[in-house]
């Protein structure tokens, strides 16, 4: 059974873990490390960050940073969705996505955007599942700093998904 749930601190071991396996695919991020909780929670919206339970197990999480603290762009979010491995190709992505979705457009959020590494294929397809359009491809954007690309630089791929319900 899977449900979606807003994301509280009581999940912040579990956050921090499936953020590890990202880290260790080495096609999630240029962070080399989970942050802690406090940076995290701080750098996060509230009222936008979901959870994934699978059995009670939480198995994936979404939430929405902003795009910059200019008031102008008040309406304009960047998502990060994480899926735990072990439960890849359920649906889960799909799920927090439209939960997260649902509750910034309610909020008067009119843009999300995501920047995702090319190689990463499975978010790719989640983010175009869910109304996400390419907007272009990123070149270059920042130099890998661990793993087995270390030193690379990698491109990333910027989309967006404009709301159809606020900010016409």
């Amino acid at each position: 059974m899977i449900s979606i749930a807003p994301l509280v601190s009581a999940h912040a071991v579990d956050v921090a873990r499936i953020f590890e396996a990202g880290i260790a695919d080495g096609n999630a991020t240029f962070v080399a490390q989970a942050p802690s909780w406090s940076s995290f929670d701080e750098s996060k919206l509230a009222g936008h960050r979901f959870v994934a339970l699978v059995d009670e197990v939480v198995a994936g999480w979404v939430a929405v940073a902003a795009y910059s603290a200019r008031e102008i762009y008040a309406g304009v979010v960047e998502d990060a969705l994480y899926v735990d491995p072990a439960y890849a190709g359920r649906g889960l992505g799909r799920a927090l996505l439209g939960a997260c979705v649902a509750s910034t457009e309610a909020a008067g959020i009119w843009t999300v955007q995501a920047r995702i590494f090319t190689e990463n294929a499975a978010s790719l397809r989640v983010h175009s599942a869910v109304g996400f359009r390419t907007v272009g491809v990123q070149s270059r954007m920042g130099l890998m700093p661990y793993g087995p690309r270390a030193g690379l630089w990698r491109d990333v791929v910027l989309l967006e998904r404009r709301s159809s319900v606020t900010g016409l």
